[in-house]
């Protein structure tokens, strides 16, 4: 959209609510120094970016993401981040660094230290610390020619950008750009280290997130549960076999014991009144491409095969042959949906 189109419909709406106004400009404003951000990475940031991450990414200790004030908020959430997707983080409080928490930083680690202006007194002993341990220390700071800066091995400089808060006191953009650069830090780390959603999911075991992350072998119905009839098994007893386990389906096998097709409620509904149905053998009546999965598959993709097919029941597959069965009902008792 334009700028003269943004223009005029913010105007538009002030005129009927400031307060939905007031939001808008907060906005874009964060927008804007958040394109000024992707604009540096781009030109001249990028290089201190890349060897942030190498630096971090062959520590052999942890991250220790330190700050004062709102950027101590951001370098909590920062260590979150990290911590939650395969790179040891934790934060560290400056001022009780000074009062013998500067006993949790370590040779291996590196510091990533968080301030605006780069002159936060409260950083003080963690950069003395750092510099006299030999300890990395990886600034995030708008002015490069500041102490932080000055002092740091390497120094992400955030560009200059107009704080949302009218009166240009507020952390507002300058927040959202610290923690954009955060984010995109671990983002980054996370890839180098082919982090993957089943590693995400040791981390984030409780909720509807760590149920979803759940591979489906932990939830999958297995052996005598099982509603398995082999080809050529008369139809009388395919009905018997599906009414005896209940998933309201069969699982064909050939007589090697591979998978060879299913027979559905559906395949039932469409087949019962053909002359001789309950004499059939099952292969006349049987579904030939049933929809597998594989013991591993997250739950998440589980469910998404379900919801997009329009089907209750999922055959899990291992080296062709049929080790078990997912329903919609066990995603629904998992939390997973």
């Amino acid at each position: 959209m334009a700028l003269a189109q943004r223009i005029e419909d913010r105007d538009e709406v002030e005129a009927h609510s400031p307060v939905i106004a007031s939001a808008m400009r907060t906005i874009e404003t964060e927008r804007e120094g958040l394109r000024h951000l992707a604009e540096a990475l781009g030109n001249g940031l990028g290089d201190p970016f890349a060897a942030a991450v190498e630096r971090i990414g062959a520590a052999r200790g942890r991250v220790i993401c330190t700050g004062m004030g709102k950027s101590g908020h951001v370098a909590r959430k920062i260590a979150a981040t990290m911590a939650s997707t395969g790179t040891p983080a934790l934060y560290v409080h400056p001022a009780e660094a000074s009062h013998g928490d500067l006993g949790m930083i370590q040779p291996d680690d590196v510091v990533v230290a968080l301030s605006w202006s780069g002159e936060t007194t409260e950083l003080a002993d963690i950069i003395g610390y750092s510099r006299r341990y030999r300890v990395a220390l990886v600034a995030i700071t708008s002015n490069r020619a500041s102490t932080l800066g000055r002092e740091a091995d390497i120094c992400l400089t955030l560009p200059k950008a107009k704080e949302a808060c009218p009166n240009g006191l507020a952390p507002t953009t300058s927040t959202a750009m610290q923690l954009a650069l955060g984010d995109a830090l671990a983002v980054s780390l996370l890839e180098a280290r082919g982090f993957s959603a089943r590693d995400f999911s040791v981390f984030h075991p409780g909720g509807k997130l760590g149920a979803s992350l759940r591979q489906v072998r932990e939830v999958m119905h297995g052996g005598g549960q099982l509603p398995l009839v082999a080809l050529g098994t008369p139809m009388r007893a395919v009905v018997a076999e599906i009414d005896a386990k209940g998933f309201g389906s069969a699982i064909v096998v050939d007589a090697e014991g591979r998978l060879a097709g299913i027979v559905t409620d559906g395949d039932l509904r469409r087949t019962v009144f053909r002359d001789g149905f309950d004499r059939l053998p099952v292969e006349a009546v049987m579904s030939r491409t049933p929809r597998t999965i594989h013991p591993e598959t997250l739950l998440a993709k589980a469910l998404e095969i379900q919801e997009s097919s329009k089907i209750t029941t999922l055959i899990v597959v291992e080296a062709a042959r049929p080790v078990g069965l997912v329903h919609y009902h066990d995603l629904l008792r998992s939390g997973a949906a």
